[in-house]
């Protein structure tokens, strides 16, 4: 089957997935893929949550996978952040479910993309706008159950209704999309700029398609997996290397979309003196990074560290989105069902072809 074949059938066997979900009514009880503890995880029965005052309940359509699942699941994350047991998803799309709501809700049926740190609102970041370090936070598919589920409420206000022309697998990646825009917003990137990505899974790929809004004069993307290139080349890569040596060093601007503390030292190795290092992976908790202060001193490097995404940076995103400036649905290798999250999460793990974006499409 041709590489164009395969993917019509793709994007066909997700459609019939949708189709299938939007078709039936709110059941009293679905599966969830609950992760009771560290190491334990699996598929339960599940009640329809009860939407809180100015909540709303959405049915899950696509779910998107991530290296962050896997340290839920595997205990790895800064236990600051996760509260077992909890429905993983935090990356997702779905539709409105029908019912009562609160005044202003969109209809029965909109596709949206929700976002998933529920802030505030009220203490002196959110006023701010940093919404992503608000003092009282909590996070759908951390702190609150996520998306894996059959129902899912969160707050009205957050959640963003899509254009018709907006595919699932488009708004299924807005959520790492936006943490990445916010990072690259936050790091005043400078058109005609030496770019360097750090990373070749989802958020490096992503970084180095986003980058395109700022028109860097050269995108490199330095990864691990040879066989990631194609797709960081339709990201907008001019170039994709596997090592140091061959990618060089002296660029303007550096990201770190790796996730681990060699790819932090890597990063601050490739930048010229005097650039930018934006650091956006996030390494298992409590990892050092190999770097020496006084060498970043001495070589005067602008160190941007940027966590999560912001509501504002979250609309961004959305309006790009919408307006079709923003197609990041490419990324999407494999589609499973719900019942098949085992091969899911397998295929996150590792897997010996292309891997991009892994997603769960609930209600199969």
């Amino acid at each position: 089957m041709g590489r164009k074949l395969r993917a019509r059938w793709f994007r066909a066997s997700c459609q019939i997935g949708y189709l299938r979900v939007s078709a039936r009514a709110p059941a009293a009880r679905g599966r969830a893929l609950v992760v009771r503890a560290p190491g334990e995880v699996g598929l339960e029965p599940r009640e329809t949550p009860v939407p809180a005052p100015g909540e709303l309940l959405f049915e899950p359509e696509l779910v998107g996978l991530c290296g962050t699942d896997l340290e839920v699941i595997g205990g790895t994350i800064d236990p600051a952040y996760v509260r077992y047991p909890v429905v993983i998803g935090h990356e997702w799309t779905g539709r409105v479910a029908a019912g009562p709501g609160p005044a202003g809700s969109p209809p029965a049926g909109a596709r949206v993309a929700v976002e998933g740190i529920v802030y505030c609102g009220r203490c002196p970041r959110c006023r701010a706008g940093d919404t992503n370090v608000c003092e009282s936070f909590t996070e759908i598919g951390f702190s609150r159950d996520g998306a894996a589920a059959r129902h899912v409420a969160a707050p009205l206000r957050q959640a963003h209704v899509l254009t018709p022309g907006v595919s699932a697998q488009d708004a299924a990646l807005i959520e790492p999309a936006s943490v990445v825009f916010r990072a690259l917003d936050r790091a005043g990137v400078t058109p005609g700029c030496r770019a360097l990505v750090v990373g070749d899974g989802t958020v490096a790929l992503l970084g180095a398609y986003l980058l395109g809004l700022w028109s860097p004069a050269e995108i490199t993307v330095l990864g691990r997996r040879e066989m990631q290139a194609d797709l960081a080349i339709r990201a907008g890569a001019a170039a994709f290397v596997t090592g140091l040596p061959a990618v060089g060093t002296g660029f303007d601007l550096v990201v770190e979309a790796a996730g681990t503390a060699d790819a932090a030292g890597t990063a601050f190795a490739a930048a010229r003196r005097g650039g930018t290092v934006v650091l956006l992976g996030l390494p298992p908790h409590g990892e050092p990074a190999p770097v020496s202060p006084g060498d970043l001193v001495t070589r005067d490097l602008r160190i941007v560290a940027s966590f999560s995404y912001t509501s504002r940076a979250w609309e961004t995103v959305v309006r790009l989105v919408n307006a079709g400036r923003l197609r990041p649905g490419f990324l999407v290798t494999h589609c499973f069902a719900l019942r098949d999250w085992e091969a899911a999460l397998a295929t996150l793990r590792g897997t010996d072809g292309p891997r991009g974006k892994v997603l769960l499409r609930i209600g199969d």
